[in-house]
């Protein structure tokens, strides 16, 4: 009996060592209750900080959470940005990247009822280059200019959103709370795609080695 007690507690230890990898998601600019913030701004009354930002918000046909997540803002802001100059995403380094897919950066002005891309990454998201030729799933930033048509504001929603390649049809989705330097005016540009979410989108399959799998959508839907 001792001797199985023993063994128990063994296989035990050894299975809290194996680390536990969810899916993937957005570390900075800080997403919305993540605890991962390198400067965490105080919670709005009552929420809790989320250690599962990592999951999709909706998936084989169903909705699981609203856009977003969480619809109540942070307090303040995770960022202030500049139109016109870069700005780097980042991504945690132990999620599961499911070989791939489609990625957009957007942003909202009237609190996530419309979204404008700013910046795709399409079909090999998280990679060098395409799975099938060898690229690596290392690349967990990425850096582009933010449009300098973009309105100032001192309040904008940054969405990150991805249809994974291989697995469960999933869309993911964090936002984040930012400040925008810029002029005065408006952006016209695509609207945000939206797949995989609920029975009113359109489901993108698995690509099966094919990174143009419902590519289509990311190049139509302009918003006005």
């Amino acid at each position: 009996m001792l001797d199985m007690k023993l063994h128990m507690f063994t296989l035990i230890a050894v299975l809290a060592t194996i680390p536990v990898f969810g899916h993937m998601e957005m570390t900075s600019p800080c997403p919305r209750y993540s605890p991962k913030c390198a400067t965490p701004s105080a919670l709005p009354p009552g929420a809790v900080l989320d250690y599962n930002l990592n999951g999709p918000i909706g998936g084989n046909g169903n909705i699981n959470q609203p856009f977003c997540k969480y619809t109540k803002p942070w307090p303040q802001v995770s960022d202030t940005w500049t139109t016109g100059h870069p700005v780097t995403i980042s991504f945690a380094n132990n999620g599961a990247s499911h070989s791939g897919g489609h990625t957009e950066f957007s942003i909202s002005y009237d609190n996530a009822n419309t979204f404008v891309v700013v910046h795709q990454v399409l079909r090999h998201m998280f990679f060098t280059a395409p799975p099938p030729s060898g690229g690596s799933d290392t690349v967990r930033s990425y850096t582009f200019t933010l449009p300098v048509g973009l309105p100032g504001t001192s309040h904008a929603i940054f969405a990150w959103t991805w249809v994974n390649a291989i697995g469960n049809r999933e869309f993911y989705m964090n936002c984040a709370d930012v400040a925008i330097i810029g002029n005065a005016g408006s952006y016209t540009g695509k609207a945000m795609t939206v797949a995989n979410y609920g029975p009113m989108y359109p489901t993108i399959p698995e690509f099966m080695g094919n990174y143009n799998t419902g590519i289509q959508l990311y190049s139509t839907n302009i918003s006005q």
